[in-house]
């Protein structure tokens, strides 16, 4: 008797399955990809800020050997805007409203004659007055920006639950605080490219790298008044998204329109310093909280406004106040809660998506907040918050209902590990003390949700080859290797034995995209449906075949066994030949799609909007060098509520990256944008973290064993980035007794900070509700 003994890959530390090919260097991004009778297309884009654009004369670029195609907003009539507000045409004709405005366009033999042709384009502007600050964006008589919306207002959200008036009375404390929260960019590895193909029956073909591409086939073929059908997105190997790639943007469709006119295939690809100018930044942020406790550490109220710097166009950045509220709403029990935005026209880049989508903001002055809060009342950071973090079982005011909640747990767990409540209490005692570098440690916790819906198609082949087509995009994010591991461990098969198939809209099934820490979690309940029913086929044929009862059987390292002993009865390559070469011949092919048990948000953003939802807790140890400001992070210690691991080496890989993201977000990172203008378009003058800056990292994940979520897992894509900025300044502030309200923590921002001559953070006027 042959016993085949079940083994696991859940938990285990698997190495990403296109590891090899990208170790290799033999992986071949957009940049890597050209196609037969391939044009090159280059954007000439605005060289003011605001303006009227008088006359673009094109003829001498379109007299240039090796131009095919010139395009302006003349040569497309039929142009529809896009953006979230539909404001934001591809082309330019009239008026320019930041510096990334494309003008024209051009579509030439070589990168270098595009490049030249660009070069020979005149164009006539009428300045206009800037708009570069929210705040004077909204003042009375302020120049419009955008003519359909004459007060400059892009968007306003308005969250309430309970009473924050009787919350403010029956507070023993209160603090208000203004935080102001700066732009960064994504810094890609992988910059921005599309190719668009026609065929002879004006079918496209998109080579894209966008983290969305069922969405994208439904909004370009809006944009062409084509049938949906009519296009097709292959997604190259994508060399980062972290948000940037969700929303569609004007090169896409440039390159589109480039492509049709030439009826030749168009290849548009960033330089690096495009990248910095024209991708989307996280958005910018001026945000006031006000928060209230009882003496005994129980919260009472949060009331938070923001004004949101939303640029010249209205992109995902303008909505990221759905997250936010979430925050603000149920980021430990807070009985009364009122928030209010606007999001106000400049003629400012505009912001997008970015990972952790409005969460950094708003944790940052939360979690500001509650340490403030704790030293009023004369609590230890770690009990005040404790006191306030919620159970599983527990609804908050906003509707969304924690099943499995590891918040307790993350606190605990993150805080017994680092020593905090000692080295918190020393550090504050050594603030007085003589010496030149301070230590200090702060803590922050964060939540986070996920959500959409996916559909998977799996097929098995007559060698038991399992091939897994899913429309959950493989982003650097390592969802297929997940995916896999998942299909494995149902249906008793090596990693070998799949190959996951995730880049092709005309192939794999439909999906919402990669985004919101939810490709785990969603695609992987998708692939665990598909590869469950497969089995149940596989077994009941196999039943039928052996006369044991189906029930008795299961799938092990490739056989058909007794369930109980483990006893081998059949290879299942053999049975699956049987089914496939028999009179009455069956295929084991299956799908299906998995859509959350969620709650849609009522009108008033109240709804239990994820099936479950992510927490983690972190610990930022620092050194402040008085004499120069200087922060450096020497350690933080994480604690993950990931409901289950899946892929511990997958899951090590995301947090630390996460941290380092974070760590960028709080100390370094600054896209420095003055008058409407980017000063700093590169890796030399952008401040990116580098290797000898990152620091030790301690993590333990909390496994919650969520109800709902494949094998017990939830989404951590998002969360390692969204509070180390907020402890971070918890950690500064323990280190010297100084607060500080606006990122990042640069050094010279530090100094004066501690010498008290750095401006608190100044808010002059209300945004009008």
């Amino acid at each position: 008797m042959t016993v085949i003994e079940r083994a696991t890959l859940i938990g285990k530390r698997v190495p990403k399955m296109d590891a090899p090919e990208k170790a290799s260097g033999k992986t071949r991004y957009i940049h890597d990809i050209d196609v037969s009778g391939q044009l090159w297309g280059k954007i000439l884009r605005s060289a003011r800020v605001h303006a009227r654009i008088r006359r673009i004369d094109t003829s001498r670029a379109k007299a240039l050997p090796g131009v095919h195609v010139v395009l302006t907003a003349a040569d497309v009539p039929d142009q529809r805007p896009i953006g979230v507000n539909k404001d934001h045409p591809a082309l330019k004709g009239d008026k320019v409203r930041c510096v990334r405005d494309e003008i024209a366009a051009v579509a030439a033999d070589t990168e270098a004659i595009a490049q030249a042709a660009l070069a020979l384009i005149e164009v006539e502007y009428e300045d206009l007055p800037v708009i570069a600050d929210p705040e004077a964006a909204l003042a009375p008589g302020a120049p419009v920006i955008n003519e359909k919306h004459a007060d400059n207002v892009a968007m306003r959200f308005d969250y309430a639950h309970g009473d924050v008036a009787q919350g403010e009375a029956e507070s023993d404390v209160v603090v208000e605080d203004s935080f102001k929260l700066h732009y960064v960019t994504h810094c890609c590895m992988g910059v921005s490219g599309v190719i668009a193909e026609f065929d002879a029956s004006g079918n496209l073909l998109l080579h894209s790298n966008t983290q969305v591409p069922f969405l994208h086939k439904r909004e370009f073929a809006e944009i062409l008044g084509i049938d949906p059908g009519r296009i097709r997105i292959v997604q190259p190997p994508i060399g980062g998204g972290f948000g940037s790639k969700l929303d569609i943007y004007p090169f896409e469709i440039i390159a589109v329109y480039l492509a049709r006119a030439a009826r030749r295939p168009v290849k548009l690809v960033y330089t690096r310093e495009e990248e910095f100018l024209a991708s989307p930044t996280r958005q910018p942020v001026i945000l006031r909280l006000r928060s209230g406790c009882r003496k005994d550490g129980s919260l009472t109220f949060r009331s938070v406004e923001t004004l949101h710097d939303n640029g010249a166009y209205t992109s995902w950045g303008a909505t990221t106040p759905f997250v936010m509220m979430q925050t603000f709403s149920s980021l430990y029990r807070v009985p009364h809660c009122k928030y209010h935005t606007t999001v106000a026209y400049t003629n400012n880049p505009y912001a997008g998506s970015f990972r952790g989508y409005g969460n950094l903001q708003a944790t940052f002055a939360v979690e500001s907040h509650m340490d403030k809060l704790a030293e009023a009342v004369g609590m230890d950071p770690l009990a005040f918050r404790l006191r306030n973090a919620q159970d599983p079982g527990e609804v908050t005011g906003q509707g969304m209902t924690f099943k499995s909640c590891g918040f307790k747990d993350c606190l605990r767990s993150a805080a017994e590990r680092s020593g905090f409540l000692a080295r918190h209490a020393e550090y504050r005692a050594a603030q007085g003390a003589g010496g030149r570098v301070k230590r200090g440690i702060g803590i922050a916790s964060m939540l986070h949700v996920g959500g959409g819906a996916c559909g998977t198609i799996l097929k098995l082949d007559d060698f038991a080859h399992v091939t897994l087509m899913t429309g959950a995009s493989e982003i650097g994010q390592g969802s297929e290797t997940v995916l896999a591991q998942l299909v494995c461990e149902e249906l008793g098969l090596p990693l070998s034995a799949v190959t996951v198939v995730n880049n092709d809209t005309d192939i794999t099934p439909w999906d919402v995209g990669v985004h919101a820490s939810r490709t785990t979690f969603i695609a992987g309940n998708s692939a665990i449906g598909a590869a469950r029913k497969a089995k149940a086929k596989i077994l009941a044929a196999a039943a039928k075949k052996t006369g044991v009862p189906e029930g008795e059987l299961d799938l092990v390292g490739g056989f058909v066994v007794r369930a109980a002993s483990g006893e081998a009865i059949v290879e299942l390559a053999k049975l699956l030949r049987g089914l496939h070469f028999s009179d009455k011949a069956e295929l084991v092919m299956t799908t299906h799609y998995y859509e959350p048990p969620s709650v849609h948000q009522d009108k008033g953003f109240k709804g239990d909007v994820s099936a479950a939802y992510a927490w983690a807790t972190q610990v930022v140890e620092v050194e402040v060098d008085l004499d120069t400001g200087i922060v450096k992070m020497t350690k933080v210690t994480g604690a993950h509520d990931v409901g289950r691991v899946i892929n511990r080496l997958g899951i090590e890989g995301q947090i630390e990256g996460g941290v380092v993201m974070g760590q960028g977000y709080a100390l370094t990172e600054n896209l420095v944008i003055e008058d409407g203008r980017v000063k700093n378009p590169s890796f030399r003058d952008y401040k990116l973290v580098t290797a000898p800056e990152i620091p030790e990292m301690d993590l333990a994940f909390i496994e919650t064993m969520d109800g709902e979520g494949p094998q017990g897992a939830k989404g951590v894509g998002e969360a390692p980035a969204i509070c180390i900025a907020a402890a971070t300044a918890n950690a500064i502030c323990n280190a010297t007794g100084v607060r500080i309200y606006e990122l990042p923590f640069t050094p010279e921002k530090v100094y004066r900070a501690l010498k008290g001559v750095a401006p608190k953070v100044a808010w002059r006027t209300r945004a009008a509700a």
